[in-house]
């Protein structure tokens, strides 16, 4: 141990990388995390709002408000696996003070921690204010122990389906042809004990890129299982996503080069 504090960052959103993070990563470790630190825009939250994303950057206090039900459910989610949470709010350019205020009064309401990241702008020093309320909280209020989403013990499809009914919001699970023989042959290799890692979009609760906000009751398809033996886990494949890596037709490495001593085409 060579420091006070370990950070990971999950990635993408707290229904995915969070939850494949508590529920995959730290159940084969024992890691125990102390706290999870979910961050947020205004992007993002007027775009669940219902904002048009051509409009997410203008000011729009009730899409802002609407959104925070989104929020909410990601806070809900990650406190029922017994974490702490905090948000920190990544502010850019165009967010103004009274929708930072209007989210801090939210988070005040709710009992979650709030701080602004403005290290992108003022470097260390913006964010020393998510760091105080990290140490503060982990000091006086550490997550409780984990509790998982579903057990080894079950099978592949209840696996798949807790998470679905029960992190997602759905209200029903369609397996597909290729995925049911898929499940039925990993059953018969003995991997049922495996972990289910879900590979869905982003940009929704659901299987859906176009439901935004926090739909409830929907459909959720699995159209396909890959089998990790090495890693020892199970990928369901629902709707339609394309799984990473996901590079463009020209990736960038072909605009880098370096022209008089000094590296162009980073970004």
């Amino acid at each position: 141990n060579y420091g006070d504090y370990c950070i990971t960052e999950a990635g993408f959103g707290a229904d995915l990388g969070a939850e494949k993070f508590l529920d995959i990563k730290c159940r084969k470790s024992g890691l125990q995390p102390s706290l999870t630190v979910l961050v947020a825009t205004t992007q993002g939250l007027k775009m669940h709002g219902g904002v048009p994303q051509d409009k997410i950057k203008e000011p729009n206090k009730e899409g802002l408000i609407e959104g925070f039900k989104n929020l909410d459910r990601h806070i809900a989610n990650l406190q029922n696996f017994g974490q702490t949470v905090v948000v920190c709010f990544n502010r850019y350019y165009f967010d103004t003070d009274e929708e930072m205020q209007l989210v801090a009064e939210h988070c005040a309401e709710i009992g979650v921690g709030f701080a602004e990241n403005n290290a992108f702008c003022e470097g260390g020093s913006g964010a020393v204010e998510l760091a105080n309320l990290v140490v503060k909280t982990i000091d006086e209020n550490p997550s409780k122990p984990l509790q998982y989403l579903y057990e080894d013990t079950d099978s592949i499809r209840t696996k798949i389906e807790k998470v679905a009914l029960n992190y997602y919001g759905a209200g029903k699970v369609t397996f597909q042809k290729a995925a049911l023989k898929m499940i039925e042959r990993a059953e018969a290799l003995g991997y049922s004990n495996f972990p289910v890692c879900i590979a869905k979009t982003q940009y929704s609760f659901s299987d859906n890129a176009s439901l935004y906000g926090v739909p409830e009751g929907f459909n959720f398809t699995i159209r396909d299982l890959v089998v990790n033996t090495g890693a020892e886990m199970l990928v369901a494949i629902a709707g339609e996503i394309m799984r990473m890596p996901g590079l463009p037709l020209h990736p960038q490495a072909e605009k880098i080069d370096i022209v008089n001593g000094e590296i162009e085409g980073l970004s």
